[in-house]
């Protein structure tokens, strides 16, 4: 029997109702601790911005949260928006928490802005499109490498830092620029799963060795909530439908709790587009999931997975966590 691919675990920092940002930072906390204990490989933050419900703004701080409240699992972005930041800041930021929690950090780069465009306006003051995304991926690289003698510029912290470099995407453009510059891919299939074949393809088919990588990795992301009863599951997992379909109509807002009949909730369309979103989702009891997770492997040939549940309770979240790991293990 061929082992299964590793397990890693998407965490956004959830602001639930009835709750508040602490209580989500030290939620945060608890599950990675958890997830370490269960044998999860990586646990990443992800950066967004202006909303309610999501708490990983300040990413590279709770980063360093995180990694310091856990001793072995790996710590990281997934992703930081480089076009929200200069690559000498986000060098500096990931070379500090390489300096503090060595050969755990890993630093997943998209080029969305990762909120809305009035947002987007605020945070980039000074840069004014995603469109310089590969020459500042290059920078930041860049920064990471040893100093050489006279460099003007350097990262301190952040020359020579061990930080694992990996290209965030949902389209075909992330997918090349990982396969030229010989990284890592992560693709966004938890949300946006529509071009993840043709994605994975070029990915691999461009793919050029580097000095970090001698051949495609890639990584997709799975929603997945797991009960002990497939009716359970599914109730649980329509506060990510509520969640997504309040997102499009312009409201977004706290994690919203389970409800019990999701059909009174949505229209017929954003049905069809929630669960066209959301295609890429195992759920169910522990062995609905277990033949999910592993269907999903034999069809598409994942290097790595990484699961997100976005659940309302946390010892649910929690639990969900520890069957799915338990279910495909």
């Amino acid at each position: 029997m061929s082992t299964p691919v590793p397990l890693s675990v998407l965490d956004l920092a959830p602001v639930c109702e009835g709750s508040d940002i602490a209580a989500a930072f030290r939620q945060s906390l608890d599950l990675a601790r958890h997830a370490e204990r269960l044998g999860y490989r990586r646990y990443w933050l992800a950066e967004h911005h202006n909303m309610p419900g999501i708490a990983s703004a300040a990413t590279a701080v709770l980063i360093g949260h995180v990694a310091g409240g856990t001793s072995t699992i790996r710590v990281g972005a997934g992703g930081i928006m480089l076009p929200n930041h200069a690559p000498l800041q986000v060098a500096e930021q990931f070379g500090t928490l390489d300096a503090l929690y060595p050969g755990r950090i890993d630093l997943g780069l998209g080029r969305a802005p990762g909120t809305d465009q009035a947002t987007a306006r605020a945070l980039r003051r000074y840069f004014d499109s995603a469109d310089a995304f590969p020459d500042d991926v290059r920078e930041l690289l860049y920064f990471f490498e040893p100093a050489r003698p006279g460099q003007p510029v350097r990262a301190v912290p952040g020359a020579g830092a061990d930080v694992e470099v990996w290209l965030l995407g949902s389209s075909l453009f992330s997918a090349r620029l990982a396969a030229a510059l010989g990284r890592p891919f992560a693709f966004a299939s938890h949300f946006a799963p529509g071009a993840m074949a043709e994605a994975l393809a070029v990915y691999r088919r461009e793919f050029q060795p580097s000095a970090r990588l001698d051949r495609p990795h890639a990584m997709l992301g799975v929603n997945v909530v797991v009960a002990d009863t497939e009716a359970e599951a599914k109730r649980l997992f329509t506060t990510q439908q509520q969640a997504f379909v309040r997102l499009r109509r312009g409201q977004p807002g706290l994690v919203p709790p389970p409800i019990d009949d999701i059909e009174a909730f949505w229209s017929p369309a954003e049905k069809a587009m929630a669960e066209q979103a959301l295609a890429c989702a195992v759920i169910g009891d522990p062995a609905q999931v277990s033949a999910g997770l592993r269907d999903f492997v034999a069809r598409h040939h994942p290097d790595e997975l990484v699961l997100t549940a976005n659940i309302h309770d946390h010892a649910a979240r929690v639990r969900s966590f520890e069957l799915a790991k338990a279910a495909y293990a």
